[in-house]
């Protein structure tokens, strides 16, 4: 079981995103969850993404912590 700290450039690698910190600060600036909806549902992830962010959590998996950051980035 791989117990390291993931940071947010690792999520971004690991969802097959650009991962150096100014893509993730483009992407934040253009992508916005709203009210209740789900992380994992959002209109701008591909299914492969979706299926990991959604077993991230639901698994308590230890991306958990990092997809955590990333729902709370989403709606400021």
């Amino acid at each position: 079981m791989d117990t390291s700290h993931h940071t947010l450039n690792d999520l971004f690698a690991q969802l097959g995103l650009s991962s150096d910190d100014g893509a993730i600060e483009d992407f934040l600036e253009r992508h916005h969850l709203s009210g209740q909806e789900e992380l994992s549902k959002a209109d701008f992830w591909n299914d492969g993404q979706r299926k990991f962010l959604r077993d991230a959590i639901a698994e308590d998996a230890n991306w958990c912590e990092v997809v955590d950051e990333l729902d709370a980035l989403l709606r400021h």
